[in-house]
Protein backbone atom coordinates (compact mmCIF):
# COMPACT_ATOMS: atom_id res chain seq x y z
CA UNK A 1 0.00 0.00 0.00
CA UNK A 2 2.81 2.39 0.90
CA UNK A 3 4.69 1.58 -2.33
CA UNK A 4 1.54 2.23 -4.33
CA UNK A 5 1.07 5.60 -2.62
CA UNK A 6 4.70 6.51 -3.25
CA UNK A 7 4.42 5.56 -6.92
CA UNK A 8 1.22 7.57 -7.21
CA UNK A 9 2.87 10.64 -5.70
CA UNK A 10 5.85 10.30 -8.11
CA UNK A 11 3.52 10.01 -11.09
CA UNK A 12 1.55 13.05 -9.96
CA UNK A 13 4.83 15.01 -9.62
CA UNK A 14 5.91 14.04 -13.13
CA UNK A 15 2.48 14.95 -14.44
CA UNK A 16 2.61 18.40 -12.83
CA UNK A 17 6.16 18.94 -14.14
CA UNK A 18 5.16 18.07 -17.71
CA UNK A 19 2.23 20.47 -17.52
CA UNK A 20 4.45 23.32 -16.36
CA UNK A 21 7.12 22.36 -18.94
CA UNK A 22 4.62 22.54 -21.77
CA UNK A 23 3.21 25.86 -20.56
CA UNK A 24 6.62 27.47 -20.00
CA UNK A 25 7.98 26.11 -23.32
CA UNK A 26 5.02 27.53 -25.20
CA UNK A 27 5.21 30.94 -23.53
CA UNK A 28 9.01 31.26 -23.76
CA UNK A 29 9.12 30.05 -27.36
CA UNK A 30 6.46 32.52 -28.43
CA UNK A 31 8.24 35.35 -26.63
CA UNK A 32 11.64 34.45 -28.10
CA UNK A 33 10.29 34.18 -31.66
CA UNK A 34 8.51 37.50 -31.29
CA UNK A 35 11.68 39.09 -29.81
CA UNK A 36 13.98 37.71 -32.52
CA UNK A 37 11.60 38.68 -35.29
CA UNK A 38 11.29 42.23 -33.95
CA UNK A 39 15.05 42.50 -33.48
CA UNK A 40 15.71 41.25 -36.99
CA UNK A 41 13.26 43.68 -38.61
CA UNK A 42 14.19 46.77 -36.64
CA UNK A 43 17.96 46.38 -36.47
CA UNK A 44 18.52 44.39 -39.67
CA UNK A 45 20.45 41.72 -37.83
CA UNK A 46 20.76 38.39 -39.61
CA UNK A 47 20.98 35.36 -37.36
CA UNK A 48 23.13 32.42 -38.43
CA UNK A 49 22.14 28.83 -37.87
CA UNK A 50 24.80 28.48 -35.18
CA UNK A 51 23.46 31.50 -33.31
CA UNK A 52 19.94 30.17 -33.54
CA UNK A 53 20.99 26.73 -32.26
CA UNK A 54 22.85 28.28 -29.32
CA UNK A 55 19.85 30.47 -28.50
CA UNK A 56 17.56 27.42 -28.72
CA UNK A 57 19.76 25.46 -26.29
CA UNK A 58 19.80 28.31 -23.79
CA UNK A 59 16.08 28.78 -24.17
CA UNK A 60 15.47 25.04 -23.63
CA UNK A 61 17.64 25.07 -20.50
CA UNK A 62 15.73 28.06 -19.17
CA UNK A 63 12.45 26.30 -19.88
CA UNK A 64 13.60 23.21 -17.98
CA UNK A 65 14.80 25.25 -14.99
CA UNK A 66 11.69 27.43 -14.88
CA UNK A 67 9.42 24.39 -15.13
CA UNK A 68 11.31 22.70 -12.32
CA UNK A 69 11.10 25.87 -10.21
CA UNK A 70 7.35 26.18 -10.78
CA UNK A 71 6.87 22.50 -9.99
CA UNK A 72 8.74 22.81 -6.68
CA UNK A 73 6.80 25.97 -5.74
CA UNK A 74 3.52 24.24 -6.60
CA UNK A 75 4.57 21.13 -4.63
CA UNK A 76 5.31 23.18 -1.51
CA UNK A 77 2.09 25.16 -1.92
CA UNK A 78 -0.03 22.02 -2.28
CA UNK A 79 1.78 20.37 0.62
CA UNK A 80 1.03 23.25 2.99
CA UNK A 81 -2.37 24.42 1.78
CA UNK A 82 -3.99 21.21 0.49
CA UNK A 83 -2.40 17.93 1.54
CA UNK A 84 -1.71 18.87 5.16
CA UNK A 85 -5.28 20.07 5.87
CA UNK A 86 -6.72 17.09 3.99
CA UNK A 87 -4.65 14.66 6.09
CA UNK A 88 -5.79 16.41 9.28
CA UNK A 89 -9.42 16.19 8.19
CA UNK A 90 -9.06 12.54 7.12
CA UNK A 91 -7.44 11.62 10.44
CA UNK A 92 -10.32 13.07 12.45
CA UNK A 93 -12.93 11.53 10.12
CA UNK A 94 -11.32 8.11 10.60
CA UNK A 95 -11.52 8.55 14.37
CA UNK A 96 -15.17 9.58 14.14
CA UNK A 97 -15.90 6.59 11.91
CA UNK A 98 -14.29 4.28 14.47
CA UNK A 99 -16.54 5.66 17.23
CA UNK A 100 -14.25 8.23 18.85
CA UNK A 101 -16.65 11.19 18.95
CA UNK A 102 -14.23 13.25 21.07
CA UNK A 103 -11.89 13.72 18.11
CA UNK A 104 -11.52 17.32 16.91
CA UNK A 105 -9.60 19.04 14.12
CA UNK A 106 -6.84 21.33 15.36
CA UNK A 107 -7.83 24.58 13.68
CA UNK A 108 -4.46 26.14 14.49
CA UNK A 109 -2.77 23.45 12.38
CA UNK A 110 -4.61 24.64 9.27
CA UNK A 111 -2.89 28.05 9.40
CA UNK A 112 -5.15 30.05 7.07
CA UNK A 113 -8.66 29.65 8.47
CA UNK A 114 -10.12 31.98 5.86
CA UNK A 115 -9.97 29.33 3.15
CA UNK A 116 -12.55 26.60 2.60
CA UNK A 117 -10.60 24.06 4.66
CA UNK A 118 -11.06 26.24 7.73
CA UNK A 119 -14.83 26.34 7.12
CA UNK A 120 -14.95 22.59 6.54
CA UNK A 121 -12.92 21.94 9.70
CA UNK A 122 -15.25 24.10 11.80
CA UNK A 123 -18.28 22.27 10.38
CA UNK A 124 -16.72 18.87 11.09
CA UNK A 125 -15.93 19.92 14.68
CA UNK A 126 -19.53 21.08 15.11
CA UNK A 127 -20.75 17.75 13.71
CA UNK A 128 -18.44 15.84 16.06
CA UNK A 129 -19.82 17.86 18.98
CA UNK A 130 -23.38 16.91 18.01
CA UNK A 131 -22.43 13.26 17.56
CA UNK A 132 -20.73 13.25 20.96
CA UNK A 133 -23.89 14.61 22.58
CA UNK A 134 -26.10 12.10 20.77
CA UNK A 135 -23.80 9.24 21.77
CA UNK A 136 -23.91 10.34 25.41
CA UNK A 137 -27.71 10.49 25.30
CA UNK A 138 -27.86 7.08 23.63
CA UNK A 139 -25.57 5.52 26.21
CA UNK A 140 -27.49 7.07 29.11
CA UNK A 141 -30.80 6.04 27.54
CA UNK A 142 -29.70 2.41 27.18
CA UNK A 143 -28.35 2.35 30.74
CA UNK A 144 -31.55 3.85 32.14
CA UNK A 145 -33.82 1.58 30.12
CA UNK A 146 -31.83 -1.47 31.22
CA UNK A 147 -32.14 -0.40 34.84
CA UNK A 148 -35.85 0.37 34.58
CA UNK A 149 -36.56 -2.96 32.84
CA UNK A 150 -34.50 -4.90 35.36
CA UNK A 151 -36.42 -3.62 38.40
CA UNK A 152 -39.93 -4.97 37.55
CA UNK A 153 -38.45 -8.14 36.09
CA UNK A 154 -36.60 -8.80 39.34
CA UNK A 155 -39.81 -8.22 41.31
CA UNK A 156 -41.74 -10.61 39.08
CA UNK A 157 -39.01 -13.23 39.35
CA UNK A 158 -38.78 -13.02 43.14
CA UNK A 159 -42.51 -13.17 43.71
CA UNK A 160 -42.82 -15.92 41.10
CA UNK A 161 -40.32 -18.02 43.07
CA UNK A 162 -42.23 -17.40 46.29
CA UNK A 163 -45.49 -18.41 44.60
CA UNK A 164 -43.97 -21.83 43.96
CA UNK A 165 -43.76 -22.58 47.71
CA UNK A 166 -46.13 -25.52 48.43
CA UNK A 167 -47.04 -24.41 51.99
CA UNK A 168 -48.03 -20.89 50.84
CA UNK A 169 -51.31 -19.66 52.28
CA UNK A 170 -54.14 -18.39 50.09
CA UNK A 171 -53.72 -14.87 51.49
CA UNK A 172 -49.99 -14.77 50.68
CA UNK A 173 -50.59 -16.31 47.27
CA UNK A 174 -53.01 -13.51 46.38
CA UNK A 175 -50.61 -10.91 47.76
CA UNK A 176 -47.69 -12.23 45.72
CA UNK A 177 -49.84 -12.58 42.61
CA UNK A 178 -50.94 -8.95 43.03
CA UNK A 179 -47.31 -7.86 43.27
CA UNK A 180 -46.51 -9.75 40.05
CA UNK A 181 -49.47 -8.07 38.32
CA UNK A 182 -48.37 -4.62 39.51
CA UNK A 183 -44.79 -5.22 38.33
CA UNK A 184 -46.00 -6.47 34.94
CA UNK A 185 -48.23 -3.40 34.60
CA UNK A 186 -45.27 -1.15 35.39
CA UNK A 187 -43.22 -2.98 32.78
CA UNK A 188 -45.97 -2.61 30.17
CA UNK A 189 -46.37 1.10 30.95
CA UNK A 190 -42.62 1.62 30.69
CA UNK A 191 -42.42 -0.07 27.29
CA UNK A 192 -45.46 1.89 26.06
CA UNK A 193 -43.95 5.19 27.16
CA UNK A 194 -40.59 4.36 25.60
CA UNK A 195 -42.27 3.58 22.28
CA UNK A 196 -44.37 6.75 22.41
CA UNK A 197 -41.38 8.91 23.29
CA UNK A 198 -39.29 7.31 20.55
CA UNK A 199 -41.98 7.99 17.95
CA UNK A 200 -42.41 11.57 19.15
CA UNK A 201 -38.68 12.29 19.07
CA UNK A 202 -38.29 10.70 15.63
CA UNK A 203 -41.29 12.65 14.33
CA UNK A 204 -43.21 9.48 13.52
CA UNK A 205 -46.35 10.89 15.17
CA UNK A 206 -47.98 13.81 13.43
CA UNK A 207 -50.65 15.89 15.18
CA UNK A 208 -54.16 15.44 13.78
CA UNK A 209 -55.94 18.71 14.48
CA UNK A 210 -59.64 18.57 15.24
CA UNK A 211 -61.98 20.90 17.08
CA UNK A 212 -63.24 19.53 20.38
CA UNK A 213 -64.32 20.58 23.88
CA UNK A 214 -61.22 20.88 26.06
CA UNK A 215 -63.29 21.41 29.23
CA UNK A 216 -64.99 18.07 28.76
CA UNK A 217 -61.69 16.33 28.04
CA UNK A 218 -60.14 17.61 31.27
CA UNK A 219 -63.16 16.39 33.27
CA UNK A 220 -62.92 12.95 31.70
CA UNK A 221 -59.19 12.70 32.41
CA UNK A 222 -59.76 13.81 36.00
CA UNK A 223 -62.50 11.22 36.58
CA UNK A 224 -60.13 8.42 35.56
CA UNK A 225 -58.24 9.04 38.82
CA UNK A 226 -61.33 8.97 41.04
CA UNK A 227 -60.24 5.75 42.73
CA UNK A 228 -56.83 7.24 43.50
CA UNK A 229 -58.09 10.42 45.13
CA UNK A 230 -60.70 8.50 47.13
CA UNK A 231 -58.07 6.10 48.47
CA UNK A 232 -55.81 8.98 49.53
CA UNK A 233 -58.72 11.17 50.71
CA UNK A 234 -57.63 14.06 48.51
CA UNK A 235 -59.50 17.31 48.01
CA UNK A 236 -60.19 18.11 44.34
CA UNK A 237 -60.59 21.72 43.27
CA UNK A 238 -61.59 22.68 39.72
CA UNK A 239 -61.94 26.03 37.99
CA UNK A 240 -62.79 25.23 34.38
CA UNK A 241 -64.25 27.68 31.91
CA UNK A 242 -67.23 26.04 30.22
CA UNK A 243 -67.40 25.28 26.52
CA UNK A 244 -63.75 25.97 25.72
CA UNK A 245 -63.02 24.49 22.31
CA UNK A 246 -59.59 24.10 20.78
CA UNK A 247 -58.24 22.82 17.50
CA UNK A 248 -55.55 20.30 18.41
CA UNK A 249 -54.73 16.59 18.58
CA UNK A 250 -57.05 15.27 21.29
CA UNK A 251 -55.11 12.04 21.80
CA UNK A 252 -51.80 13.80 22.33
CA UNK A 253 -53.28 16.33 24.73
CA UNK A 254 -54.98 13.52 26.65
CA UNK A 255 -51.49 12.08 27.17
CA UNK A 256 -50.38 15.45 28.59
CA UNK A 257 -53.29 15.78 31.07
CA UNK A 258 -53.05 12.16 32.24
CA UNK A 259 -49.34 12.46 32.99
CA UNK A 260 -49.68 15.78 34.80
CA UNK A 261 -52.61 14.51 36.88
CA UNK A 262 -50.82 11.24 37.61
CA UNK A 263 -47.82 13.14 38.95
CA UNK A 264 -50.04 15.43 41.03
CA UNK A 265 -51.82 12.50 42.69
CA UNK A 266 -48.59 10.56 43.15
CA UNK A 267 -46.74 13.31 44.99
CA UNK A 268 -49.65 14.65 47.04
CA UNK A 269 -49.86 13.07 50.52
CA UNK A 270 -53.10 11.84 52.07
CA UNK A 271 -55.52 14.66 52.85
CA UNK A 272 -53.85 17.02 50.38
CA UNK A 273 -55.35 18.98 47.52
CA UNK A 274 -55.09 18.71 43.75
CA UNK A 275 -56.35 21.64 41.65
CA UNK A 276 -57.12 21.86 37.94
CA UNK A 277 -57.91 25.13 36.20
CA UNK A 278 -58.72 26.12 32.61
CA UNK A 279 -58.70 29.70 31.42
CA UNK A 280 -59.27 30.84 27.86
CA UNK A 281 -59.43 33.94 25.70
CA UNK A 282 -59.80 34.41 21.96
CA UNK A 283 -56.18 33.44 21.27
CA UNK A 284 -54.88 31.15 24.01
CA UNK A 285 -55.97 28.45 26.47
CA UNK A 286 -54.09 27.92 29.73
CA UNK A 287 -54.37 24.73 31.77
CA UNK A 288 -52.83 24.49 35.24
CA UNK A 289 -52.46 21.40 37.42
CA UNK A 290 -51.45 22.09 41.03
CA UNK A 291 -50.79 19.90 44.04
CA UNK A 292 -49.87 20.33 47.69
CA UNK A 293 -47.18 17.69 47.59
CA UNK A 294 -43.53 17.68 48.46
CA UNK A 295 -42.54 20.21 45.81
CA UNK A 296 -39.00 20.45 44.50
CA UNK A 297 -35.93 22.63 44.57
CA UNK A 298 -34.86 24.80 41.59
CA UNK A 299 -32.00 22.35 40.96
CA UNK A 300 -34.44 19.47 40.57
CA UNK A 301 -36.88 21.60 38.55
CA UNK A 302 -34.18 22.29 35.97
CA UNK A 303 -34.02 18.57 35.07
CA UNK A 304 -37.56 17.23 35.52
CA UNK A 305 -38.29 17.18 31.78
CA UNK A 306 -35.29 14.95 31.07
CA UNK A 307 -35.85 11.27 30.31
CA UNK A 308 -35.66 8.96 33.35
CA UNK A 309 -34.93 11.83 35.72
CA UNK A 310 -36.54 11.37 39.14
CA UNK A 311 -35.87 14.11 41.62
CA UNK A 312 -37.71 12.41 44.51
CA UNK A 313 -36.27 8.90 44.77
CA UNK A 314 -38.76 7.99 47.49
CA UNK A 315 -41.43 7.83 44.77
CA UNK A 316 -39.24 6.10 42.21
CA UNK A 317 -41.14 2.83 42.54
CA UNK A 318 -44.29 4.57 41.32
CA UNK A 319 -42.92 5.83 38.00
CA UNK A 320 -40.19 5.56 35.43
CA UNK A 321 -39.22 9.18 34.81
CA UNK A 322 -40.69 9.33 31.31
CA UNK A 323 -44.03 11.04 31.99
CA UNK A 324 -42.82 14.65 32.03
CA UNK A 325 -40.44 14.00 29.12
CA UNK A 326 -43.50 12.87 27.12
CA UNK A 327 -45.45 15.95 28.24
CA UNK A 328 -42.63 18.28 27.19
CA UNK A 329 -42.26 16.66 23.79
CA UNK A 330 -46.01 16.75 23.05
CA UNK A 331 -46.32 20.41 24.07
CA UNK A 332 -43.34 21.27 21.84
CA UNK A 333 -44.90 19.43 18.90
CA UNK A 334 -48.14 21.36 19.40
CA UNK A 335 -46.13 24.63 19.54
CA UNK A 336 -47.22 25.36 23.09
CA UNK A 337 -45.46 26.45 26.26
CA UNK A 338 -44.90 24.36 29.39
CA UNK A 339 -43.90 25.92 32.70
CA UNK A 340 -43.55 24.81 36.31
CA UNK A 341 -43.57 26.65 39.63
CA UNK A 342 -42.54 24.77 42.72
CA UNK A 343 -40.89 25.06 46.10
CA UNK A 344 -39.87 22.35 48.60
CA UNK A 345 -42.77 21.51 50.90
CA UNK A 346 -45.20 23.81 49.06
CA UNK A 347 -46.26 21.69 46.10
CA UNK A 348 -45.97 22.26 42.37
CA UNK A 349 -47.97 23.89 39.59
CA UNK A 350 -47.57 22.85 35.95
CA UNK A 351 -48.98 25.24 33.37
CA UNK A 352 -49.61 24.46 29.70
CA UNK A 353 -50.42 27.29 27.27
CA UNK A 354 -51.68 26.55 23.75
CA UNK A 355 -52.91 28.69 20.89
CA UNK A 356 -56.53 28.22 19.81
CA UNK A 357 -55.86 27.67 16.13
CA UNK A 358 -59.02 27.50 14.02
CA UNK A 359 -59.47 24.20 12.21
CA UNK A 360 -59.41 24.48 8.43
Amino acid sequence: MKNADKTSRVLRGIHHYLIYFALVAFVVTCCMLLFLNTLSQNLGIAFTEENLQAAAKVTFANVVLLSLLFTVIDFVRRKLTVERPVKEVQKVLEQLKSGNFNARIDLAALHDLQNQFGVIAEDINALAEELSGVETLRTDFIANVSHELKTPLSVMQNYGIMLCQPELSEEKRLEYAGAVIDASRRLADLITNILKLSKLENQQIYPKAEEYDLSEQLCQCLLQFETVWEQKNLQIETALDDGVTVCADAELLCLVWNNLLSNAFKFTPEGGTVSVSLRADDTYVTVSVSDTGCGMSPEVGAHIFEKFYQGDTSHAAQGNGLGLALVKRVVDILHGNLGVESAPGKGSTFTVTLRRFPCA
